[in-house]
């Protein structure tokens, strides 16, 4: 047992004996008193827990990583992921040939085109154009 738990047992038993002394009437202000000690000791973890992550996500990118919620979208990731995509492209409209025919094959690049604009356009910030302009108007 820990010794915040030991501390935690202590209130909790005093709480209990106050109520044998006080009697029922004053249930929920002890109630109320012990669950706002408990908020406390949770506030507190969650505060320590919170530093210690952020501490390490700094230090992660300190380090020169990346930040896990902002990637840096490279030009060798995106030739990667084309050059895949070609790659894939030949069995896919083999594929949808046999299947499908003509109409199979445009239905196959249309797919492969989507998947390359999206990744493409990943990270893309479409409204700071119309941000800066807006900008520049009110200076």
């Amino acid at each position: 047992m820990e010794a915040r738990d030991a501390e935690l047992k202590k209130e909790l038993d005093a709480t209990l004996h106050a109520r044998r002394e006080l009697g029922e009437e004053y249930d929920s202000a002890l109630v109320d008193s012990f669950l706002g000690k408990v908020e406390q000791r949770l506030d507190g973890t969650i505060d320590r827990r919170m530093r210690r992550h952020l501490a390490e996500q700094q230090m992660v990118v300190a380090r020169g990583a990346r930040s896990p919620g902002n990637p840096v979208d490279s030009w060798s990731e995106r030739f990667g992921f084309g050059v895949i995509s070609l790659i894939l492209a030949i069995p896919l409209s083999a594929i949808a040939v046999v299947n499908a025919g003509l109409t199979g094959l445009l239905v196959s690049w249309a797919g492969i085109f989507g998947v390359n604009a999206v990744h493409s356009l990943r990270g893309v910030d479409f409204g700071r154009r119309r941000r800066e302009r807006a900008s520049e108007w009110d200076d």
